[in-house]
């Protein structure tokens, strides 16, 4: 059994990173505002990927450790999560109306980003050239949703809703849940405490991801399971938490779009950026389970997610209820409990 230290690694490396991820993402949000970038800009780029701060700290610091099991079992483990766990739990508050158009581009990117793992998990794995590909996929999403937010019509109502993108809905739903993080025409405080602020969210999350890989290991020893496993569902939940809370709020809110397009988003950013920086840094093979489990079901359920929500027009209480259940029996099945 893992010890009590163990344990508390793994939890004190979670919180770290999750107060190091807020800390850091508000710092680099006011040094944005210094630099005239505008505030659609930032909320792309600066919120939508500073927010995925604790799954790149735990994935590259993994790697780098020589443990990519647990780094890329967080990545493919977190959109797994995400998929089944978030949107199910975000449905099962309030049912979920979804624009057909948004859901098909932004579903098809994050689609089509698991399959171009897929494909790299038979053949390259995920070296540097791969992750070259990932990143250039980012760039290129986030441009085309910067362009789609520059020509989006102000305001949107009920019968007329605004198309946004994903990445917008994203940073929209963490600037919802943290209000520091929403920017301004105006830049706010100095640009000294805004420097201060990222350092120390930098440090923080430094050492939190090496406080949680060193406690997910030892736990895996402890339990004797594979990392693989642990970074498919300890680290995995961990560190898609923030995504649970903030659409979890949304859908509290009735900003269902927003939830939706904060799942879609966060796993677009999960494989691209989280991907392709952890191939960047530290390049590995994909474990044997992931190429021939996990990856294929991660596909299949944005497949799913994208069905349910396109029959109907909306996600329900049932087909939330079904995700969810399915998350858990996930778990169960991986972590050897069922």
């Amino acid at each position: 059994m893992p010890s009590i230290t163990d344990i508390g690694l793994l939890l004190a490396g979670l919180v770290l990173l999750m107060i190091g991820g807020d800390v850091m993402v508000r710092g680099a949000v006011r040094i944005a505002e210094r630099l005239n970038l505008s505030p659609m800009l930032i909320g792309l780029v600066v919120v939508g990927l500073g927010t995925s701060s604790p799954e790149l700290a735990a994935s590259v610091q993994a790697a780098l450790a020589g443990s990519p099991g647990l780094a890329i079992g967080n990545i493919v483990g977190s959109n797994l999560a995400n998929l089944l766990l978030v949107l199910g739990s975000a449905a099962l508050i309030a049912p979920m109306a979804v624009d057909r158009t948004s859901l098909w581009r932004d579903g098809g990117v994050g689609l089509a980003a698991a399959l171009a793992m897929i494909v790299a998990s038979f053949t390259l794995g995920l070296d540097r050239i791969v992750a070259t590909i990932l990143l250039i996929g980012l760039v290129l999403y986030i441009w085309s949703a910067y362009k789609q937010e520059k020509v989006a019509p102000a305001g949107g109502s009920a019968i007329q809703p605004v198309d946004h993108s994903a990445a917008y809905d994203r940073a929209a739903a963490s600037e919802g849940f943290d209000p520091e993080l929403t920017p301004h025409d105006k830049p706010l405080g100095s640009i000294a405490k805004a420097l201060v602020l990222f350092v120390v969210g930098l440090s923080l999350i430094v050492g939190g991801g090496t406080l949680l890989v060193n406690g997910a290991v030892s736990i895996a020893w402890a339990l004797g399971v594979s990392e693989t496993v642990i970074g498919l569902t300890i680290v995995a939940i961990g560190t898609s938490a923030p995504e649970l809370v903030t659409s979890v709020i949304a859908a509290i809110r009735g900003q269902s779009d927003i939830a939706l397009g904060n799942v879609l988003g966060s796993n677009i950013y999960n494989l691209l950026f989280i991907g392709g920086v952890t191939g960047m840094v530290a390049p590995s093979d994909f474990p044997l389970q992931i190429v021939q489990f996990d990856l294929p079901l991660a596909a299949f359920a944005a497949l799913v997610v994208m069905v349910f929500a396109f029959t109907g027009g909306r996600l329900s209480r049932r087909e939330g209820g079904l995700l969810v259940a399915a998350y858990i029996g996930y778990t169960g099945f991986t972590s050897g409990l069922i």
